[in-house]
């Protein structure tokens, strides 16, 4: 009879090892919290704008899981995953209602899909919110890059204070990473904070390449959190490495990371977040197995009060 697997000292080697890999933590499934799926015209336009990724980002961005949707889903499930959040984002005026609607029905069709919305700062926000949380919207995204907007406009403020009082996590894309947006930086969305303390916000990418900023706002807003979304990968580390010291300062706030991972628009395989998670767990006594069960599954899952899918693949809400 063989060892039971470590999975700190053993992480997974490509993505067939990696259902065998989540048995090993002893975690129910993975919960992932950052991953796309988006109507298929619009993935199209996204994944034609990877395509030229060298002229936008300086560096190649081949779509590692350039899919069918079915595939895309039944990729997610063989790798263990039980919970998802299919986030959403409009680049423009008058999409945010548009795309909140189909996240809203498309996650009503799959099981393991967390019912998600989005924003944009436009007259009517305040409305789709409101109305979208009401249905059961349990994860918010807010891609300030992308959008280039301001999330400090004045129109955007009664939609936070509605997230906020809602207690829904909202996933914003406000680092400077890949590149700066017109209203990027930490110190930006720390107004928002600032004015919304109760906020419940995750920095997506870990507010890659702010690190130091990002966790700089979990000491000051106890409801503020960090995505693993590409940090640590070997493509990441590449242009945006985290601080050598990074996994002695994820102690101090090991119980709000989160386990994101941007599929499918990411250039390397699943597994290759996975084993930078396992790699910081691994690396300081302090964090160890616990901290990898809490990133994949327990702190993502506890955050959308979401139980995940039952045997038989109906959804227990908590």
């Amino acid at each position: 009879m063989s060892p039971a697997r470590d999975p700190l000292v053993s992480p997974p080697v490509d993505d067939a090892d990696v259902p065998t890999w989540v048995a090993a933590t002893g975690v129910d499934g993975l919960v992932d919290l950052h991953v796309h799926f988006l109507p298929d015209r619009m993935l199209q336009k996204v994944w034609a704008y990877f395509d030229d990724a060298e002229e936008h980002y300086g560096r190649a961005w081949p779509i590692h899981y350039r899919e069918p949707e079915q595939t895309r889903l039944d990729l997610l499930r063989g790798f263990g995953v039980r919970m998802f959040a299919p986030l959403v984002y409009p680049h423009k005026p008058d999409m945010a209602a548009w795309l909140t609607s189909w996240a809203l029905e498309w996650a009503a069709e799959v099981p393991e899909a967390v019912p998600t919305a989005t924003l944009y700062p436009e007259e009517s926000v305040t409305t789709y919110l409101g109305d979208a949380l009401d249905a059961g919207a349990r994860v918010v995204k807010a891609h300030v890059q992308v959008g280039a907007y301001d999330p400090r406009d004045p129109l955007l403020d009664r939609a936070w204070g509605l997230v906020a009082e809602a207690g829904v996590p909202v996933i914003v894309h406000c680092g400077d990473g890949p590149i700066p947006g017109a209203y990027t930086g930490m110190d930006v969305f720390a107004e928002v904070l600032a004015r919304h303390p109760r906020l419940t916000a995750v920095l997506a990418h870990a507010g890659l390449p702010e690190y130091d900023a990002a966790l700089g706002l979990l000491e000051r807003f106890e409801n503020v959190h960090l995505d693993t979304t590409m940090v640590g990968t070997p493509f990441t580390e590449a242009f945006a490495p985290v601080p050598p010291d990074w996994p002695a300062r994820l102690v101090a706030v090991a119980d709000r990371v989160l386990l994101g991972t941007d599929f499918p628009n990411i250039p390397y395989g699943y597994h290759e977040q996975l084993a930078a998670i396992a790699s910081w767990a691994a690396a300081d006594d302090r964090l160890g197995a616990g901290f990898l069960r809490s990133v994949l599954h327990d702190a993502p899952a506890r955050l959308v009060g979401r139980d995940g899918p039952s045997p038989d693949g109906a959804v227990r809400r908590g």
